[in-house]
């Protein structure tokens, strides 16, 4: 599978993206070709090498030659939907406008049909958005991971005035995404930068095991004491398994109700925790206690350690990553002579490794039959084969 990491320790922007994808062999009039289709007039792309730091780089420039009208989320839907592109880049760069129609509709607001789009829906930024989804399937690449994102410091100007680093909208986009500060004074990543990234990014997480093909750089605008590049790495990868990034949160508890845990477990899953569990320990002075474990996204983490924090008598949680192998999940139904049921295969590189039929669906089976459980599962995975035996 042709793997993409994105390496942003200098941030991201669109151009900087563009860029890399053209330093990795896209080509640049295949890009104005496939551009042509949203019927959009005044403006010029070029490219060009440059350097940074002394290291080669793609520099992509889009240069808006006539008056441009700013543009409502509609507007920017109607020019996509009506343009000749493909239908899967149309639903790429109609999502990546769609995140940044909601981030910018929390900053202000205001409904989300209403945003008035400044910046990010000025031509440039159409392009560039536009544009990534275009390279991504024109080089082939199916799985993407990124690294964590550094955020610079300071103040910039916009249409609202002056604002602090990161922008509000950026800040909103990367909420649950991994991200780090930085002494760097100036935008680091921009909003357009963060609506592609997080919507095209499979994980955020440390550069899985892959064979490298190609390395590029696309540089960005702006000069800082360190090389302002977006590094692309693309490859394939050499892991049997899915990759990537979870948090441990951890606590130990002596001094709880134990009838309230089943409560908290709940609303911990409830609230997107990948697992919650407990573990007997003895804490100082041999006393017993409870360790709970959760396993939880980057996502979801800040709000289950409130919920942590709320129901149970901590006064402090442990937290750390860790980084996963897993199966890629897919649901399929099953019918058996007794009802459907639904199925989750674990697959590695399209091979089937592990069955395992959905619990609540097996038992309300077994229990209007009046049979065992195990058979209910026994009975689902052996439907499954008989039909994959005469597909």
């Amino acid at each position: 599978m042709k793997t993409a990491y994105i390496d942003c320790f200098s941030g991201i922007s669109g151009d900087m993206f563009l860029g890399a994808m053209i330093d990795a062999g896209l080509d640049i009039e295949y890009l104005k070709k496939e551009l042509k289709k949203l019927n959009l007039k005044g403006y010029e792309i070029t490219v060009k090498k440059t350097h940074k730091n002394h290291i080669a780089a793609t520099k992509l420039t889009i240069t808006v030659t006539q008056p441009q009208t700013h543009r409502h989320l509609k507007d920017i839907n109607k020019i996509i939907d009506t343009s000749a592109l493909d239908e899967d880049i149309k639903t790429t760069s109609k999502n990546i406008f769609q995140k940044l129609a909601q981030a910018e509709s929390k900053i202000h607001n205001t409904d989300i049909n209403s945003i008035h789009f400044h910046e990010v829906g000025a031509l440039d930024s159409i392009l560039d958005i536009v544009g990534a989804p275009i390279a991504l399937k024109k080089l082939n690449i199916k799985k993407i991971y990124a690294s964590p994102l550094p955020l610079g410091t300071g103040f910039i100007k916009c249409a609202h005035g002056t604002i602090p680093l990161p922008s509000p909208a950026t800040a909103e986009l990367l909420k649950g995404i991994p991200v780090y500060q930085t002494t760097t004074k100036g935008e680091l990543v921009t909003p357009t930068g963060a609506a592609i990234i997080t919507t095209i990014t499979d994980s955020f997480t440390q550069m899985p095991n892959m064979k490298t093909e190609t390395i590029s750089y696309g540089a960005g605008t702006q000069e800082f004491d360190h090389p302002n590049l977006l590094r692309l790495f693309i490859g394939t990868t050499t892991d049997t398994y899915e990759q990537d990034t979870a948090t441990i949160i951890e606590t130990n508890i002596d001094d709880m109700n134990p009838e309230h845990y089943s409560h908290i477990l709940e609303k911990l899953l409830n609230a997107g925790a990948l697992d919650a569990y407990l573990t007997d320990i003895h804490m100082k002075n041999t006393r017993p206690a409870t360790k709970l474990t959760v396993i939880a996204t980057p996502e979801t983490q800040n709000a289950l350690a409130d919920i942590i924090f709320q129901e149970t008598t901590t006064f402090g949680i442990r937290t750390y990553d860790v980084q996963r192998k897993k199966l890629s999940a897919q649901k399929t139904k099953i019918t058996t002579k007794y009802g459907p049921v639904t199925l989750k295969l674990g697959k590695s590189k399209d091979r089937i490794i592990t069955i395992s039929p959905e619990y609540k669906d097996c038992k309300k089976l077994a229990d209007e039959s009046n049979i065992p459980l195990k058979e209910i599962y026994d009975l689902a995975k052996r439907a499954y084969a008989d039909k994959e035996r005469r597909a």
